[in-house]
Parts: structure tokens; C-alpha cells; sequence
């Protein structure tokens, strides 16, 4: 394994911050006891280069995470942000001021996606010599093929196809693949893992893959990619699993308390601790300013929580667009009680509603929250069979049906299907539904270029937003490491 020894130690050796195992859930961790040339020799040697790539592909430390949910949530009619330092990276994002070099979010999207598939490469290219039982080697391979495809899912969501590397010897110097390689590609690794994935529920470690996290992200590749009856039959093929469920009540699904549930198909766990390699920060900048309390929940900030300047905000025409009964809605702070004992009313005509989806706990570390990210939810399974069965069949009743399962969770009347005359306005109630189940999850953006509706409302914002902002730029230095890269069409 000579050429493995000089691959670890040009990457490996720059972080020792690895996941590794600690009892039954991946957690950020210091690892430094096996050096680069044994690493194939033990399964814990493996696992700490298994553990890097979710690592990466979780883009979790400091505030990486909250950003990356918000880069998506800003560019749309969800919400934005104002004031502070995350303001300043934020704004080549809500202004569609796009241009690969202005933003620091730029190094995550792309950096972080493609250090997961180098550590995924390694993997599959020495595994096969590594001192672990066969099991564990299909296990790994499995695990390390999935997080390939997840990294190459995020990559694409965000820029389309860029360079598909396949190995660790490959050239550096490559160009983008095609949109159908591409995409392809993704499929096929996942279909590949998938036999080789446990069952949901019997994974070794909460975080690590299984077959409803590829099942469930093959069904959103089907769904951005348009590949319709594909993307209904993967989610009825979960749905027939037996073993998702939506959780009781959508106000306590993103507690901390509350994690583990069935509804979760894939997640990125996360822990409250003030080295922050993997953190959901999310609320630093949701409270308001001088929050003490909340009159109808009884939450009061926390000694030692931290109140950041920048502040996240709620578009009045989307708070208005909740029925008055959906509780979808509740998780959105309306008012509170601020360090004078003042009750300070945040709704409209202000655009100052605040998004408290990731409810703070006890589970907390100054700047640090330890709920898990949820990436893919049974609601998304629901949603993406309704929305694929209405664009092959235009309005039926099992879209309809499973419309409702969602909005029943959520106290919001039932839909029917002769509210519904054709394909177009069932679509635009499903993007809506979409809406108010996902906000400020990082799925609004996705859905609004799925539905041809992402260019159009931010122009009815008043923005600058041209066709090709539907993709990302290239960031610079990507450009500038790889002559043979093409920039994305527009830019």
C-alpha cells in the first residue's frame, strides 16, 4: 500500500478531526492514535477514514451548517437575513450577486463534497487489503459508495454536473462530465450500495447509512431530475417498507428530545460542544434582539447562549400564506418578551417573524445546539409520490391522499380533488405544501427550480435573478486549480 501512504499523508495529515465511534452515534472526536501506514490494518483504522468522509459530507463544523440551510432559504420567498457577519456572506446569495468569489460559502460547497469523495476513494481503492472480516469490507463499501453518490447529489443540486472523479489516481485536471453521466452515476452507485446497507433501524450507528437513506435520496435525485415515474416507484417502495411514519406533532420533531424518530430517513448528527466540528449554530442568529422569553411556550434564553448580531427573518407574504389552524406555523416566533419585561410583536408589516425550527434544548454549548439535521423526512417521501403521480397523471386521488397524511400532522383542513382542475394547479399547491412542511430546511431553492418558479418570484422581489442563476457559478479557485473547467453557462 506504498501510493495509499503518500495519499493519506497529503490529505489525512492536514485534520486529525475525524468521526469516530462513541457508543451508538457518530460524534465529533479527536483521532490520532493510528498513523497513516496502519490505517487499513484495523477496522478502527478504516472506520476513522469512513467516519472523515461523513465528516465532510455533513459540512457541520462551526457555522457551516446553519449557513449552508440558509444560503438556500435566502435566495427564495422564505426568508432572509440582515445585519452581522453572516449578512456579509449572505448577501451575494439574497441579492443573486453570484459570482464564485464573493461569498466564503463558496469553499464549503465545493471543497467539502469533494474531500468526502477522495476519503470515499481511498476506501474503496484499499479496502479490499484491509485487516477486517469480509463483512465489514462490504459493509464500508457500501457506506463509502453512498456517501460518494450524497456528495455528488449536493455538488449537482448546487452547480449541475462538475468533474466526476471516480479514483484517487485519476487526473486533476479534468472537465465536467455530462448532465446523463452525471446523473447516472449517482444512481448507480446508490442502487449498487443499496443490497449491501442494513435495514433502517439496524445501521451500527445512528448517522451511518442504510438502505431508506439511499432509497430516500434516489428518490430525490428521481424528483430534481424530473424522472417521474421512477421517483414515485422509489417512494412507494419506502412507503411499502412499513417502518417510516410522520412523527405526532410537527412543534417537537426537531427537539433534540425527539431524534431517532421513524420520519427521519437520513440525518446529520449533531452535538453541542465548543470545539463545534459538528454543530447546528442555526439559533445564534434567530433570536431577536435582547430575547428573555416566550409567552406562549415558556422558553427563556439560556445562560451561556450566545445572541449573534445577524438576524434571521420570515417574509410577511409567506407567514401570511400558513392557514390560520396549520402548526407548521408555530415554530415561527411571533412575539416575546424582551430583557425589560416589554412584549415585542414581531408579525407583519415588519418581515420580522423568526424562524425557531431548530428549537433550542438544554442540549447546548455557547454558540453550539446539538439538534441532528434532518436531510430527508418521510413528508418528503409523501410529497415527492403526490407531486410524481400528478405530473404523470395529472390530479388523482392518492396524490391527494397523501397531501392530506401531511397536512393532518399539521391541524390544516384536507385538500380534495375537485379543488383541483388540472395538472398545473395541483403542482402549485404541491410546491406550496412543499412550502410551509420544509421552510428554512435548504429544500426551498431545489423546489422552486424544479417547478420553473425560482427566477420569476425573485424578480417579483425586485431582484437582479437571470435564467442561469438556477445554477451556482463555479467557485474561482476551482477555476483557477483545473484549466480544463468550464465556468457554468451566464457567468
Amino acid at each position: 500500500m506504498k501510493s495509499m501512504k503518500y495519499i493519506f499523508r497529503g490529505f489525512l495529515l492536514l485534520s486529525t478531526l475525524l468521526l469516530v465511534r462513541c457508543e451508538s452515534v457518530l460524534e465529533p472526536q479527536i483521532f490520532s492514535e493510528t498513523a497513516p501506514d496502519n490505517l487499513f490494518n484495523s477496522l478502527e483504522g478504516v472506520q476513522s477514514v469512513l467516519y472523515g468522509a461523513y465528516a465532510n459530507s455533513a459540512e457541520m463544523g462551526g457555522n457551516d451548517c446553519a449557513q449552508q440551510i440558509s444560503a438556500s432559504e435566502i435566495m427564495t420567498d422564505v426568508g432572509f437575513v440582515t445585519a452581522g457577519a453572516i449578512a456579509n456572506w449572505a448577501s451575494n446569495f439574497q441579492d443573486f450577486v453570484l459570482d464564485g468569489v464573493g461569498s466564503s460559502m463558496y469553499s464549503v460547497f465545493w471543497n467539502e463534497p469533494y474531500k468526502a469523495i477522495r476519503n470515499a476513494h481511498i476506501l474503496m481503492e484499499n479496502i479490499d487489503e484491509a485487516n477486517i472480516s469480509e463483512d465489514s469490507k462490504s459493509l464500508i463499501r457500501a457506506e463509502a459508495r453512498f456517501i460518494r453518490a450524497l456528495s455528488y447529489y449536493k455538488l449537482y443540486i448546487r452547480f449541475g454536473p462538475t468533474p466526476l472523479r471516480t479514483s484517487s489516481t485519476q487526473e486533476l485536471e479534468t472537465p465536467k462530465a455530462s448532465e446523463q453521466e452525471y446523473i447516472s452515476f449517482i444512481e448507480s452507485e446508490l442502487l449498487e450500495a443499496m443490497p449491501n446497507l442494513p435495514d433502517p433501524g439496524t445501521e451500527k450507528q445512528w448517522g451511518r447509512a442504510h438502505k431508506g437513506a439511499a432509497m430516500g435520496l434516489l428518490t430525490k435525485l428521481y424528483l430534481n431530475t424530473r424522472q417521474w415515474q421512477k421517483c414515485a416507484d422509489m417512494a412507494k417502495d419506502i412507503i411499502d417498507l412499513g417502518y417510516y411514519e410522520l412523527f405526532p406533532e410537527y412543534f417537537g420533531l426537531f427537539m433534540v428530545k425527539n431524534e431517532r424518530n421513524k420520519e427521519l430517513l437520513w440525518v446529520r448528527t449533531a452535538k453541542a460542544d465548543l470545539g463545534r466540528e459538528a454543530n447546528i449554530s442555526f439559533m445564534n442568529f434567530a433570536w431577536p434582539q435582547s430575547f428573555a422569553s416566550h409567552p406562549r411556550t415558556g422558553l427563556e434564553f439560556c445562560e451561556g447562549c450566545r445572541n449573534f448580531a445577524t438576524m434571521a427573518r420570515i417574509r410577511d407574504d409567506f407567514w401570511f400564506s400558513f392557514h390560520p389552524d396549520d402548526t407548521r406555523k408555530d415554530l415561527m416566533l411571533e412575539e416575546y418578551i424582551n430583557t425589560n419585561g416589554e412584549l415585542v410583536d414581531l408579525r407583519p408589516p415588519a418581515d420580522n417573524v423568526r424562524p425557531f425550527k431548530y428549537w433550542p434544548a438544554d442540549d447546548f454549548a455557547g454558540p453550539a445546539y446539538g439538534n441532528d439535521v434532518p436531510d430527508i423526512r418521510y413528508a418528503d417521501i409523501l410529497l415527492s409520490r403526490a407531486e410524481a403521480l400528478n405530473e404523470l397523471n395529472g390530479p388523482n386521488q392518492e396524490s391527494i391522499d397523501l397531501i392530506n397524511d401531511v397536512r393532518q400532522r399539521a391541524g390544516a383542513p384536507d385538500i380534495a380533488l375537485n379543488d383541483f382542475t388540472s395538472k398545473d394547479a395541483l403542482n402549485s399547491h404541491i410546491l406550496d405544501e412543499r412550502g410551509w412542511e420544509f421552510w428554512w430546511e435548504g429544500k426551498r431553492r431545489e423546489d422552486l427550480i424544479r417547478h420553473g418558479e425560482f427566477i420569476s418570484r425573485a424578480k417579483a422581489r425586485g431582484l437582479p435573478a437571470q435564467d442561469h442563476h438556477v445554477r451556482h457559478p463555479i467557485p474561482q479557485f476551482a477555476l483557477d486549480a483545473n484549466p480544463v473547467l468550464e465556468q457554468n453557462e451566464g457567468y
